[in-house]
């Protein structure tokens, strides 16, 4: 077996910058007497090791504030959160950090922008998605959410509608393009910046895939199925005809899927830690006697 391991992979700076606040809240609330509880609105990143990890070390994720005990310390994840979650908190009187990709930060600022100028707005996304959840919160009653092109089809606003569009960062930069094509097609008065809000980490992951599956038999994706960046992974390696597979952790792979002959391409999504992709590459080894380049 041979194994091609893909140039960018795995944490983003958005992450990277998430783990490391937390990481940094548990070494200053260390030793205190009584212990000083941690609180996550959400999970911290999408991605189980992480948050498993998390907890054991007495991290409490919650989806609700009212688990959240007046004056705790509580971190706002990656994905941002909506400004009633910020006044909640702060009626709690919650000691609160904030852990949102500034990536995320920025769509929620172009959201409260045309929503004051009286724009509607088209947010392109995954409903539920905590990140989705999170913007359409700064204006609910003027955004609308769509998730593909027979929804947007089915927008119907009057003629002159100020409307702009705003996508989630996570997406496929080509499929999400195909629906920006077909609202500036429907309406051409809509505002949107010149380049979707769509993250460059996860374009280049994406990028490196298709420049690096000509000649791999498969491609196996570290990363966990709640994270839309990597699914985003695994749908550009089947969109090119290669049996993909996601996986969150070695124990996990489906090695009956792979063959001592295979090329098998690996990536990382976004939240995955480079030391699940080694254990991965490791497993490969054992089982195949998969040659590859020095995990950097």
């Amino acid at each position: 077996m041979k194994i091609v391991l893909a140039q960018p992979r795995g944490f983003c700076s958005g992450v990277k910058k998430a783990v490391q606040l937390l990481e940094s809240a548990l070494a200053q609330v260390a030793g205190t007497s009584p212990p000083t509880s941690i609180y996550v609105y959400h999970q911290i990143v999408h991605n189980t090791y992480i948050v498993e990890d998390f907890q054991r070390r007495g991290v409490i994720f919650v989806d609700s504030l009212d688990e959240v005990p007046d004056g705790s310390l509580l971190l706002f994840s990656a994905h941002g959160v909506a400004p009633r979650i910020r006044l909640e908190a702060a009626k709690q009187h919650l000691k609160t950090i904030d852990a949102t990709c500034s990536l995320v930060d920025n769509a929620h600022q172009l959201a409260r922008h045309y929503a004051d100028e009286g724009y509607k707005i088209i947010l392109i996304g995954h409903r539920g998605h905590d990140e989705i959840t999170g913007i359409q919160g700064e204006a609910p009653e003027a955004i609308y959410v769509v998730e593909n092109e027979k929804e947007i089809e089915a927008l119907d606003f009057p003629p002159g509608e100020k409307l702009a569009y705003l996508t989630q960062t996570t997406l496929s930069s080509a499929e999400t393009q195909k629906q920006i094509d077909l609202l500036t097609s429907r309406f051409p008065q809509i505002q949107g910046q010149a380049k979707s809000n769509i993250c460059s980490a996860t374009q280049s992951r994406q990028d490196a895939v298709r420049q690096l599956s000509a000649g791999a038999d498969a491609v196996l994706i570290i990363g966990s199925k709640n994270s839309s960046n990597s699914r985003r992974l695994k749908e550009v390696a089947e969109s090119i005809g290669l049996p993909a597979y996601l996986t969150d952790r070695p124990e996990d792979i489906p090695i009956d899927s792979f063959d001592t002959g295979d090329t098998v391409l690996i990536t990382a999504g976004a939240s995955a830690p480079e030391h699940l992709v080694k254990s991965c590459v490791a497993l490969l080894q054992q089982h195949f006697g998969a040659v590859t380049d020095a995990v950097s």
